[in-house]
């Protein structure tokens, strides 16, 4: 356990909990996916698919984690992992939180040309994307780093003015 704090750069056992959680939602990531390709098979086929995924998902991740520490500024290893975890977190939010809006915008597959209908939930998934960053960036303590990613991804879009 020693190494596993040295390694992680983890001071306090509270610090603890976001590999734990890190974890926990790699293992349901896996769970997911193996259970949406092989919904029709049987549970060992599913538990085996999950275990299997689960390691080759933490392998990429652990060999992302060494690309980004490098780019990157974070005061700790650990950090990295409550990082991840907000972009999670976020991403299946802005979902969450995008189709309720577009329904009440009266927006739908069935009055609207498809392409269209998800064009247009892209767009509406990436502005509640833009605040909920930010937002759970500052639930997990990571304001100044999610702030700084924010200005560089609206710089990007071409939105530098609404910075100044």
């Amino acid at each position: 356990m020693e190494k596993f704090k040295k390694h992680w750069e983890i001071q306090h056992n509270w610090q603890l909990l976001f590999p734990f959680f890190g974890m926990l939602i790699l293992g349901y990531s896996a769970f997911k996916i193996s259970n949406a390709v092989f919904k029709d098979y049987s549970s060992v086929l599913i538990i085996i698919v999950t275990l299997i995924l689960f390691f080759v998902l933490l392998k990429f991740i652990l060999f992302i984690f060494k690309k980004l520490e490098k780019k990157w500024i974070l005061d700790y290893k650990w950090e990295m992992i409550r990082v991840f975890m907000v972009f999670a977190i976020t991403g299946s939010s802005s979902l969450v939180v995008g189709r309720p809006v577009i329904k009440l915008l009266g927006i739908t597959k069935e009055n609207l040309n498809p392409l269209l209908y998800w064009i247009l939930f892209i767009i509406i998934g990436l502005i509640f994307y833009q605040i909920l960053l930010v937002s759970f960036g500052w639930l997990f303590g990571q304001f100044k780093f999610f702030w700084e990613f924010e200005k560089k991804m609206l710089r990007r879009f071409g939105l530098k003015r609404f910075l100044d």
